[in-house]
């Protein structure tokens, strides 16, 4: 039974609470108990961050308090914001049953303090943490960045076990590997060894997430790098070509730390169809009503006066739903056109450019069934707790399997429910897609993840704030370096060009104005800062790029005023003063326009125009693609009536969706070729 080994009031309160341990509860806990490392895969709904949790506060609640500036032992790290904050709150449940289970026994317990350290935290609450520490702290990786940084990273030195929450959203980006940076700085605080804890629903292979998540232990034995007179070798793969242009020659392996690797990914049922709401998708786009003035605009057919009434419909016959779109200006009309369909408001926006006061409210809304549905972008993608959700609905193909997995997940969220979702594409292409992804979703084929190997931009800022903080050895610098598994295959004459780069050694006068960052004693090893080099790694933290967004904030309250969201540069260039937009589903009139936000008041019920973002979308796939490439040949071999019977039983669509999807891959080849 995995619960011998926690406290009689933690047993006390989950039996009271849950019927029996999920599995990846039940495997994941002995290793976390025993101090590994551990990587998590299991579904959503599958209780991964309690079977995370619960030891840690196991151990936090019933173990001797420790000395003020060492209280700080587990550290919890979201790629988003909204998922830090909502696990601040999912927390507060089990803290107060196993109290109050403690004092039935007559336990004496100590309840662990939480604090949250995110880019919207008050100045007065960081400073209160530096004086004293929390028990938990949940946090960002560019906040963690932040902490290592400055004057507070001396609390951190106490941390035991670090918990790293949708591993996956990191695993392929320049922002996992500077995570991984600043774990190794942090593991370099510490006297003893780290325990990482990496949780998500999708993620492939788990292998090389388990390398990401643990680091290496012994980096390998390098050769000085790749001669100079000698080209590198090219796989004609070029996304490793890329990846190992900077690695060195390996004269023995690296070892990497182990990883226990906890593989509960059972699938979880999910019910899907692919539906589209015309008759003949092939008819969008024609032309219905020819101009027959100068002023006048010439009609065409549209999808969205057949997919707005579907979706009232659809939201009307469920208590709570979610509608996935693949943009936010989508989110924002696609909110407008069901309300003003519907005549009151069913339905709100959702995205990363809502401010955080306006998310939680939105959300809280939804949770207690006073808003029917919300429609969302990848904001709510991941593990956000969004309570009982009975449908889901995808407006265009989903960018990924992982993402379509993730987002038809938020329905019947627990482990034994089934989810159920709808996709509707918007036209014939995206119906293929559509196809490919449901039977994918299915199979749970999940997009393999690779990291990146030594992205050297990352590797400058990490460099420019470590040795802001303290003066260091280049030896040490880059052992810290190669513990993180992004660059342990990173060259010493590689790192050295790095450090030369800095340092003010540049290739030509033509970067003479560029200011060093370090002073290198060459001869020495020696690694100090220079003057502002401090300040210039905290104002530039991460590596989410800068977009160009304008902040939007009510005006009248200074620089302090309420935040309402963000809009795009390009947007805010094409508006004046006085207009009136839509932003969360609320209209918002402009009152003034800065060097860099907008102030504006509330507009209520005055029609807005519909804001925008460029570079919105994201990208598909390799795999989806060669998966989307094959079913279009293999639709192009099959009769008619094989076609239709295999798509209506192998990828969910409806048979009026299928015969769609004949007839276009027929025209397509009509025109002279099907394409891969």
């Amino acid at each position: 039974m995995p619960l011998r080994i926690f406290e009689p009031p933690v047993r006390r309160w989950f039996t009271a609470v849950f019927d029996a341990p999920t599995p990846a509860q039940t495997a994941g806990w002995p290793a976390i108990a025993s101090g590994d490392s551990t990587l998590i895969l299991a579904p959503t709904g599958s209780g991964k961050t309690l079977a995370a949790f619960l030891w840690c506060l196991n151990r936090l609640m019933f173990q001797p308090v420790p000395a003020r500036l060492e209280r700080c032992r587990v550290l919890y790290v979201s790629p988003l914001k909204a998922l830090a904050v909502d696990v601040e709150r999912n927390l507060r449940a089990p803290l107060v049953g196993i109290s109050n289970a403690a004092a039935a026994l007559g336990v004496e317990v100590n309840v662990p303090v939480i604090g949250m350290r995110t880019g919207d935290t008050p100045a007065a609450d960081r400073a209160r943490f530096q004086r004293t520490p929390s028990d938990i702290l949940i946090t960002t990786p560019e906040s963690l960045y932040l902490l290592l940084t400055s004057n507070a990273r001396s609390v951190l030195a106490s941390v035991e076990t670090v918990i790293i929450d949708e591993i996956h959203a990191l695993v392929p980006t320049k922002r996992g590997a500077h995570l991984m940076l600043s774990l190794e700085r942090l593991q370099a605080l510490r006297r003893g060894p780290l325990q990482r804890i990496g949780l998500s629903a999708t993620q492939r292979p788990l292998d090389e997430v388990a390398r990401f998540l643990g680091g290496v232990e012994k980096p390998a034995s390098r050769r000085a790098g790749r001669p100079a007179s000698k080209a590198p070798v090219r796989t004609g793969h070029a996304h490793k070509d890329i990846h190992d242009e900077f690695a060195a020659t390996s004269t023995t392996p690296a070892r990497f730390r182990p990883v226990t690797i906890v593989d509960a990914g059972v699938r979880r049922p999910i019910k899907l169809h692919v539906e589209v709401p015309v008759e003949d998708l092939s008819r969008i786009g024609q032309v219905t009503d020819v101009a027959s003035g100068p002023a006048s605009a010439t009609q065409r057919a549209s999808i969205w006066t057949a997919i707005h009434p579907r979706l009232v419909e659809l939201i009307r016959a469920h208590k709570s739903t979610l509608v996935f779109v693949n943009s936010r200006r989508l989110a924002e009309r696609l909110a407008a056109a069901i309300n003003e369909l519907a005549g009151e408001t069913i339905a709100r926006s959702h995205h990363g450019s809502l401010a955080r006061e306006q998310r939680v409210e939105i959300e809280d809304r939804l949770k207690a069934g006073l808003l029917p549905a919300l429609i969302a972008t990848s904001s709510l993608e991941l593990g956000i707790d969004m309570g009982a959700i009975d449908l889901v609905i995808q407006i265009e193909a989903p960018s990924s399997v992982s993402s379509g997995l993730q987002r038809i997940g938020r329905a019947g969220h627990r482990i034994d429910a089934v989810s159920e979702g709808v996709i509707i594409p918007k036209f014939r292409g995206d119906l293929l897609a559509c196809a490919a992804v449901a039977k994918l979703m299915h199979e749970g084929k999940v997009e393999a993840s690779r990291y990146p190997r030594n992205p050297l931009d990352v590797l400058a800022q990490q460099i420019v704030a470590m040795v802001a903080v303290e003066d260091m050895r280049d030896q040490d610098l880059f052992d810290i370096v190669r513990r993180a598994a992004p660059f342990e295959s990173i060259s010493r004459s590689v790192f050295d060009g790095v450090l030369d780069m800095l340092s003010g050694r540049y290739p030509s006068d033509e970067f003479a104005e560029l200011r060093p960052r370090v002073t290198w004693n060459r001869a020495t090893g020696a690694l100090s800062t220079r003057s502002g080099a401090k300040r210039l790694a905290i104002a530039n933290a991460g590596t989410i790029p800068d977009r160009g967004l304008y902040g939007v904030f009510l005006a009248g309250s200074g620089r302090g005023s309420v935040r309402v969201g963000e809009l795009d540069e390009e947007m805010v260039f094409e508006t004046k003063v006085g207009e009136t937009f839509v932003l969360g589903a609320s209209s918002w009139r402009v009152e003034e326009i800065t060097h860099d936000r907008v102030l504006v008041t509330p507009a209520p019920g005055q029609p807005g125009k519909m804001p925008f973002w460029k570079g919105d979308r994201a990208g598909r796939p390799l795999e989806l693609g060669i998966a989307i490439g094959a079913l279009t040949h293999s639709i192009a071999s099959w009769p008619d009536a094989t076609a239709v019977a295999h798509l209506t039983r192998d990828h969910d669509l409806t048979p009026i969706a299928a015969e769609n999807l004949v007839r276009y891959v027929r025209d397509q080849a009509a025109a002279g070729a099907v394409p891969d």
